[in-house]
């Protein structure tokens, strides 16, 4: 039997598991609270990475879970979403590339929106805020920077917020919606490393991303006239997005708040082996290494959280190859808890066996998970 055969069978026996477990449905509700008051319900969050952002022209595009398990994860479960509630995370990130299986005039394919939506649903069920974004997505955010494409660029973003916007309209301010995710940025107009280029120009591409994600959810009708929405800094990154040139967006509602990464120093963050750009770092945690972590969040803090603005730390996370598991705790647990000590929401980068094991619905490194969730009972 094929894996799309499959499908309705497994979305019936998630659905029976529900049942018994004894989880409900959650109300279709629009509460009369902030922005700031929802992030900070939200706790800590931990991403479901590599999953249905996996794209590629070597992907069999025959069904969407060719693309779910593409990048190495297996086949989503409920009893995995459920883990992540049980192990304390109030929001699940769910990055998606909705140009898989995409049909003509960019119509979202709808085996891949149900998928999708089966996925947010659970996690809705248990009771976890969720964030749903267009991510990478073959990267063809790209081409906003192109004067020649820039156009056809509005036309496909817009096309995909109009379909998700009517697809979700009525759920619950429990699920938020991300603007895009870390593309926000166009070096071959203005480049961040050296400084060359139309930085104006630049930075004016992604805050028009930004209204027009604003203005077309807030005309969408249902509840996402009130809806609470994440919108993405410049490149993600905390001392561009602190920078004069980025703008939020105009909200009638008020109901914003502004997400960055956080993958400082990237040496120990990001690279698992020495590159050219940079030389591998084994250790963290130096008196220079904390301060450079408290001036980054104290940015954000003063910059955004202090003028009423919330701040999702939408990703965070370390490479763990070549590192003892007490540096990565030390390093995790850390940014974390600095996160949440000036307001933001911390939420963890992970892909399939790094931190959390899927197949078996539990943290791999249950100090480490200890670690995250005594940050919520730090304040």
């Amino acid at each position: 039997m094929s894996k799309i055969k499959l499908l309705p069978l497994i979305t019936a026996v998630c659905m029976m598991v529900l049942l018994m477990t004894g989880c409900k449905k959650q109300e279709p509700e629009m509460r009369d609270i902030s922005t700031m008051e929802l992030v900070h319900d939200m706790g800590v969050g931990i991403n479901l990475g590599n999953t249905f952002e996996s794209c590629g022209g070597w992907i069999d595009s025959s069904n969407v879970l060719n693309y779910e398990t593409g990048w190495g994860s297996p086949m989503i479960t409920y009893e995995m979403i459920k883990g992540y509630a049980d192990s304390g995370f109030g929001v699940l990130r769910i990055p998606v590339a909705w140009s898989n299986m995409m049909g003509d005039d960019y119509t979202i394919n709808a085996t891949y929106l149900a998928r999708v939506t089966e996925v947010v649903d659970w996690a809705l069920d248990c009771d976890m805020y969720v964030i749903l974004n267009i991510h990478w997505d073959g990267g063809w955010f790209e081409q906003f920077g192109m004067d020649d494409k820039r156009e056809e660029s509005f036309y496909k973003y817009e096309r995909i917020w109009t379909q998700l916007t009517e697809h979700f309209k009525d759920y619950s301010d429990k699920l938020m919606f991300e603007s895009l995710n870390e593309e926000g940025c166009w070096d071959k107009v203005w480049n961040r490393y050296s400084g060359e280029g139309d930085k104006e120009k630049s930075y004016g591409i992604l805050n028009e991303i930004n209204q027009r994600f604003v203005d077309l959810v807030r005309s969408s009708g249902g509840n996402n006239a009130k809806r609470h929405l994440l919108i993405a800094g410049y490149a993600t990154d905390i001392g561009l997005t602190c920078d004069e040139a980025f703008k939020m967006p105009n909200d009638p509602e008020n109901r914003c708040a502004v997400s960055v990464h956080y993958y400082t120093p990237s040496t120990f963050a990001i690279l698992e082996e020495d590159a050219s750009w940079g030389k591998a770092r084994t250790e963290w945690g130096t008196e220079a290494d904390y301060a450079e972590l408290e001036k980054n969040m104290s940015m954000m803090k003063t910059t955004f959280i202090d003028k009423g603005i919330p701040v999702i730390v939408g990703e965070y996370g370390a490479a763990t190859k070549n590192k003892t598991p007490e540096m990565v705790r030390k390093y995790l647990t850390s940014v974390c808890s600095e996160a949440y000590k000036d307001g933001l929401c911390p939420v963890l980068w992970d892909i399939t066996d790094v931190f959390y094991n899927r197949n078996e619905a539990k943290f791999i490194d249950p100090e480490l998970l200890e670690g995250i969730m005594a940050v919520k009972e730090s304040k």
